[in-house]
């Protein structure tokens, strides 16, 4: 139990300490601004074909005006992503220096969606490798553009962690993020419902958004999935 459920907990007691509630929305204030902060600590480095390594460290770095781009573009990604603006990554990656197998293991993990995890077991199912969640899990810790392909939604069978090259604070970190931002919004004004980070939804004037838990939710009030991010109906 971290402070803030101490101190959620110490709030919905029957007598709550005094000036509880100001502590409790102080440490929110200040764990929202760590998070935002964390965009600007990452080294990105692309071509032209896209992003190929993120890492811990400072700078955008590319060859040529196209790959400087697309390290901007991951770089802004990542600030969205980190103040709850942004559900899914849409920046181009460039996988061409790994081996086939962690492709593979690379394209099955980014399937997996924001807010949700899955076992190193389940994955190494889905790649045809039942066996191999070892190396499924030696793949994912050379993953060499964490955040953008979400190995941190990958855990171990028991429950656990598991490796992660930024550390388990920050695993923490990103799981607890997304467990609290809201995967779909809605325009009342369209009747369209987004992935948070959409370009659509990104225009969305405060007054018209509305928050809803799955697709069908917004369907069955009458609002149709955007036809540009294609949110998941198990979204």
């Amino acid at each position: 139990m971290d402070r803030i459920d101490t101190m959620l907990e110490e709030f919905f007691a029957p007598e709550a300490p005094p000036r509880l509630s100001a502590r409790l929305l102080g440490a929110l204030r200040t764990k929202r601004a760590d998070l935002d902060a964390l965009a600007e600590k990452f080294r990105i480095e692309a071509t032209e074909r896209g992003v190929f390594r993120l890492q811990l460290g400072r700078g955008s770095h590319g060859a040529s005006a196209r790959a400087r781009a697309h390290a901007e573009r991951a770089r802004e990604e990542l600030r969205e992503y980190f103040a709850g603006r942004r559900t899914f990554f849409t920046v181009a990656v460039d996988l061409a220096g790994v081996a086939k197998f962690q492709a593979r293991v690379l394209a099955e993990a980014r399937r997996i969606p924001f807010g949700a995890v899955d076992s190193y077991a389940a994955l190494a199912r889905r790649v045809g490798h039942p066996r191999a969640a070892r190396a499924v899990g030696n793949a994912l810790g050379a993953n060499p553009v964490p955040l953008i392909v979400p190995c941190h939604r990958i855990i171990r069978g028991d429950g656990t962690w598991g490796h992660y090259a930024f550390g388990g604070a920050m695993k923490t970190q990103l799981l607890q993020l997304e467990r609290t931002t809201p995967v779909l919004t809605g325009c009342t004004s369209t009747r369209i419902v987004c992935r948070r980070g959409c370009v659509h939804e990104q225009r969305v004037a405060e007054a018209n958004r509305i928050v809803f838990a799955s697709v069908r939710d917004a369907e069955s009030v009458g609002y149709r999935p955007c036809r540009v991010c294609r949110p998941p109906r198990a979204a």
